[in-house]
C-alpha cells in the first residue's frame, strides 16, 4: 500500500469490481481508450490486474480517496503484450484511468508519481505509455512524468502516441509514504 497526501494506492481486490465497471461504463472516461466496456470486459480487466500482481510482482493499483475511502480509479504497470512499435525498449506500460468526477483535481498526477516512485524502488527499468493523440490531458501528464514520444502507431481507434521513460530516474516525491 502507498499513501500520498490525499490518496491511498493498493492492490486490487474482488470488491473493486462494481466501481471499476461503473468507471469503464462512463463515456467520458473511455473516449480515448476504445469506448465503454461491458461488465464482462470490466471483470476481465480486474482479473488481468490481479493476475499481474500474482505473476509479475507489479501491476495496477486501485486509487482511493484517503479522507473518504471512495474509489478514484487505477494507476500502475502491466505487460499488455501489445505492439509498442520498433523503438520501444520495454514491454512494461504505465497507465492511469480515473472516474470522470475525479478528473481535473490532480489525482492522476499524484497517483502516477507515487506509482512511479514505487516502481523505481521495486522494479526499475524503462516503461512506456500508449496514449491516443487526442488525449491531451494524459499526454501532458506523461510528459510531466518524464515520458518522451518515441513513435506513433495507427490502430483501429486512431493514432496512438508511444512514449517511453528510461526508468533510471529516482524520484523523491514529497508526501509519499510507502507501507510495508
Amino acid at each position: 500500500m502507498i499513501e500520498t497526501d490525499r490518496l491511498i494506492l493498493r492492490k486490487p481486490i474482488a470488491d473493486d469490481f462494481e466501481p471499476l465497471a461503473d468507471m469503464f461504463g462512463e463515456p467520458r472516461v473511455t473516449e480515448h481508450i476504445g469506448g465503454t466496456l461491458t461488465r464482462t470486459d470490466a471483470w476481465a480487466r480486474l482479473l488481468r490486474d490481479v493476475g499481474h500482481w500474482a505473476l509479475e510482482g507489479f501491476g495496477q493499483f486501485i486509487i482511493a480517496d484517503k479522507a473518504t475511502g471512495s474509489f478514484v480509479g487505477k494507476v500502475g504497470f502491466a505487460k499488455y503484450k501489445r505492439d509498442l512499435g520498433p523503438h520501444a525498449d520495454t514491454e512494461i506500460e504505465c497507465s492511469w484511468t480515473l472516474r470522470s468526477s475525479c478528473h481535473g483535481k490532480g489525482y492522476a498526477r499524484e497517483a502516477a508519481e507515487a506509482a512511479h516512485t514505487w516502481y523505481n524502488a521495486h522494479q526499475a527499468g524503462p516503461t512506456a505509455c500508449m496514449i491516443g493523440e487526442a488525449n491531451a490531458a494524459s499526454l501532458r501528464l506523461a510528459a510531466s512524468l518524464g515520458y518522451a514520444e518515441i513513435d506513433r502507431l495507427a490502430g483501429a481507434s486512431g493514432v496512438s502516441i508511444v512514449l517511453q521513460r528510461d526508468g533510471s530516474r529516482r524520484d523523491s516525491q514529497a508526501g509519499i509514504k510507502p507501507q510495508p
